[in-house]
């Protein structure tokens, strides 16, 4: 199969490249005045690695922003008015659609389904106030490809549609197909599936292994309301690969700091897209940057996938303990490479452990007590602190571990 432009394809400095020119002309003349407020005094950046000390932006607090400037947080420079779309997520989360050919850049994900032309696309994703549906319809009008606006629910006039439509390719949440496709066979309707893309939940290896029994492959993409695409499954099925309109971040979980390759960290996705910018989005997801390239030759980044929740917000003897109090701790103490607070039961009480992975060691005079100060001043409880070698602790993103069991 070609690939779907010659983006995919690029040398690696010249993605850079390009990427640092279109963000700066970003930088350089804000489209809106929370953008230009949260980067004013910001040089143009002379790396990618420079996104590193512009500040983060995280969904708690465009939901603020976006109560004091609604309904977009004074993100975008038009109103509402001046937008094909306007969406509401749950929280309420309010997200622009652009009129743009592929706004979201979802048809690069299709392509490489193998969906286009002459395909007929079975849209399961909601049309409902969130903009999922939208985006997998401008992502099958970037293939050529033709879209039932099926929705969700109605499962046997789905099924009848199909059947009689000839639907080609389906899009929608990973489980859903499965409920289709055991209702055709109960209704006695053969249907003519062949490529799935679904999005929106996780796809289970088994479930994978289902769909491609029954003629169809399966592949799958991360993509959120607010920044479109962020990544998408090749022909290669070797992880992820981050969209060509994105630069993604793996930072350590509450910071904004870039972790090592191939470690596990929170993504933050900054988007190119001029109408609604996104600056070192958090998105609360865990994954981590796989090596080398993509078999099937695409040049980007690739990604493991979804690996879990960022926000690991836990409360520990009445009081919450967050991944910025953890990240706090380690700035704290040079000595300290990494730390996990663990939460534990013993009896009918909470217990708190705080692992650091130390060269130091316990060996050093008095680092405990001082580690064990700033557990207290930091996370407001008592815990005790155990050390750990350097790169004992798990590659799982993980800053707050919660092993009580209430069974």
């Amino acid at each position: 199969m070609t690939h779907f432009d010659s983006l995919e394809t690029r040398p690696r400095a010249q993605r850079e490249a390009e990427q640092l020119a279109a963000l700066n002309r970003i930088l350089a003349d804000p489209p809106a005045p929370a953008l230009a407020a949260r980067l004013e005094g910001q040089a143009p950046l002379t790396s990618l690695a420079d996104l590193a000390r512009l500040p983060v932006l995280r969904k708690a607090e465009l939901a603020g922003l976006q109560a004091g400037h609604p309904p977009f947080g004074g993100f975008t420079g038009p109103g509402p008015g001046g937008f094909r779309h306007v969406f509401q997520s749950p929280g309420p989360i309010y997200e622009p659609g652009g009129g743009a050919a592929d706004w979201w850049r979802m048809g690069r994900f299709l392509h490489a389904c193998g969906i286009g032309r002459g395909d007929v696309v079975q849209n399961c994703f909601s049309y409902h106030l969130t903009p999922a549906g939208m985006i997998f319809e401008s992502g099958a009008a970037a293939v050529g490809a033709a879209v039932l606006p099926a929705g969700t629910g109605q499962t046997d006039l789905q099924v009848r549609a199909a059947h009689d439509i000839g639907v080609t390719a389906w899009a929608g949440t990973p489980d859903y197909l499965k409920v289709l496709l055991d209702r055709a066979e109960e209704l006695g309707l053969r249907l003519a599936i062949t490529r799935a893309a679904v999005g929106g939940g996780a796809l289970f290896p088994a479930l994978r292994a289902e769909y491609a029994d029954r003629g169809i492959t399966c592949r799958q993409c991360y993509a959120t309301a607010d920044l479109g695409n962020i990544a998408y499954e090749s022909p290669a099925m070797e992880g992820m690969i981050v969209d060509e309109g994105v630069i993604v971040e793996i930072v350590r979980p509450g910071t904004g700091t870039p972790v090592t390759e191939g470690e596990v960290g929170e993504v933050v996705v900054t988007t190119l897209n001029a109408d609604y910018p996104l600056i070192r989005f958090a998105t609360g997801d865990l994954s981590a940057v796989l090596p080398g390239e993509s078999p099937c030759g695409r040049t980007n980044t690739r990604i493991r996938g979804w690996m879990g929740r960022a926000d690991q917000t836990t409360k520990i003897k009445g009081m919450f303990v967050r991944p910025e109090q953890v990240a706090e701790l380690v700035a704290r103490h040079a000595e300290i490479l990494r730390a996990r607070v663990v939460a534990g039961r013993e009896g009918a009480q909470d217990t708190m452990t705080v692992r650091v992975e130390t060269s130091a060691g316990a060996g050093s005079p008095g680092l405990a007590d001082r580690i064990a100060e700033s557990v207290q001043a930091v996370l407001k409880l008592r815990g005790a602190v155990e050390f750990i070698a350097p790169g004992g602790l798990p590659n799982d993103g993980k800053v707050i571990e919660d092993t009580r069991s209430y069974d």
